[in-house]
């Protein structure tokens, strides 16, 4: 999971010497929430959709609308851009690329290669869609959660189980986070679910280890069990 299959390719640049009323036109003509900001071809900064809040507000104070138009026509990109822009590598994991934005309380960056040159963008939107596609909910059908003894060959007893049904895998996450030791939570979302048997299905799985919940997405149907 790489930074350069999942990065926005088109990227919107803007010129440190255009207007804030610039910026604001490319943003919501183009949807994005961040612009690269260049200066006789190099990146020298970014501005966000937030910088644009925060200039406006501050500059608004009692002023006519008139006014405040004037004033913003005459406020610069390069006065109000993050200098020093964050930066990612096309080869950075979208996990590392996570974990800078929440450590820098950013939400995007621009996407660099080893020649300096801007090649793309990374947003929050992108790491969302990753999460939506790596947990298979396209699929809809039904996830399950439990916890299980964190040994060898414990997550295909549970998988076993659910293939000997007819039920498909979608994707299998695993985490050990708030778990005590020597166990781990697995979340499995299967689908061409027959909920006719789905019950026998749940009663067998929760034989082998201890069941946190169930969401149903198709029947709207979500049951949360007593944890040991």
């Amino acid at each position: 999971m790489l930074v350069k299959n999942w990065m926005n390719e088109k990227v919107h640049f803007i010129d440190a010497d255009e207007s804030f009323q610039d910026a604001v036109e490319k943003m919501k003509s183009n949807r994005i929430s961040l612009l690269p900001v260049m200066s006789k071809g190099k990146l020298v900064g970014v501005v966000t959709d937030q910088d644009l809040k925060k200039a406006s507000a501050s500059d608004a104070t009692t002023l006519e609308i008139h006014e405040l138009m004037y004033l913003l026509s005459k406020i610069k990109v390069k006065e109000i851009m993050s200098n020093n822009p964050v930066t990612v590598p096309p080869d950075f994991t979208m996990e590392e690329t996570a974990h800078l934005l929440m450590n820098h309380k950013l939400s995007g960056v621009p996407v660099v290669d080893y020649d300096g040159e801007v090649i793309g963008v990374i947003t929050k939107t992108d790491l969302f869609n990753l999460f939506i596609s790596i947990s298979g909910f396209g699929k809809r059908g039904v996830q399950i959660a439990c916890r299980i003894e964190d040994r060898p060959g414990s997550i295909k007893e549970i998988t076993d189980i659910i293939r000997e049904c007819g039920y498909r895998l979608a994707s299998i996450l695993t985490s050990y986070e708030k778990v005590p030791q020597g166990y781990r939570n697995v979340y499995i979302r299967m689908y061409d679910i027959n909920r006719r048997s789905f019950g026998e299905l749940l009663e067998t799985v929760g034989k082998k280890c201890n069941l946190l919940y169930m969401v149903d997405h198709r029947e709207g149907k979500r049951e949360i069990y007593k944890q040991d």
